[in-house]
């Protein structure tokens, strides 16, 4: 078994059985493996971020998995414009199907980042790598990731932190709804404040 095999088959036993392991060292492994998930596609978000819940209690576990999760997008977007000029990548951005997403990421690069930052489930490595590749500006790849992780895991997490709460009361999954489209709206409001005139200036050459 491939250990991309293994870790994709972790299950929630598995991973609190780490997490108390390794207790001693506080908020780190929580951290830790979020941060992985920029790097390991195959590992687990729902059962993560649940677990991080579950382990250093709502608040707490929304926190490291936050925290994680957007150091492992930031770090995997940096590194790719680094050697975006790479063979490597070079070929894979000529590739038919990934042309058409760079056209589309170049006219939505905030929503494209901010929209796929709220699914647990989603190519998260992809999604940093064609917003680098596309040379999505530092400042509003950081506020789309900031705020689209922010609602993906803290909707998660309060799932995560008391399953069965939502089976007893399904018609509270309708607070979670309207929390993430708060937050989109908000999200907007501050990426056209801070983000809007150097786009402007550094993308008025780039075609649309």
């Amino acid at each position: 078994m491939s250990i991309a095999d293994t870790l994709s088959s972790l299950t929630e036993e598995d991973l609190k059985s780490v997490l108390e392991q390794y207790r001693s060292l506080g908020p780190l492994p929580g951290i830790f493996l979020t941060f992985l998930k920029s790097f390991v596609p195959p590992l687990p978000t729902i059962v993560i971020v649940g677990v991080n819940a579950a382990t250093y209690g709502l608040w707490l576990g929304f926190l490291y998995s936050w925290i994680g999760m957007v150091a492992g997008c930031v770090t995997t977007f940096l590194i790719v414009r680094r050697i975006g000029r790479s063979r490597f990548v070079e070929r894979w951005a000529q590739k038919p199907r990934v042309q058409k997403s760079m056209i589309w990421i170049r006219r939505n690069s905030f929503g494209y980042v901010f929209v796929l930052s709220l699914f647990p489930v989603g190519p998260f490595v992809v999604i940093n790598m064609a917003a680098a590749i596309a040379r999505m500006p530092l400042r509003s790849f950081v506020i789309a990731i900031l705020f689209g992780k922010a609602v993906m895991v803290f909707s998660v997490s309060v799932i995560g932190h008391d399953v069965m709460r939502f089976f007893r009361h399904p018609a509270e999954l309708l607070y979670v709804a309207a929390f993430v489209a708060i937050s989109y709206v908000v999200s907007k409001k501050l990426e056209t404040r801070f983000t809007k005139e150097p786009e402007d200036g550094k993308d008025s050459g780039q075609p649309l």
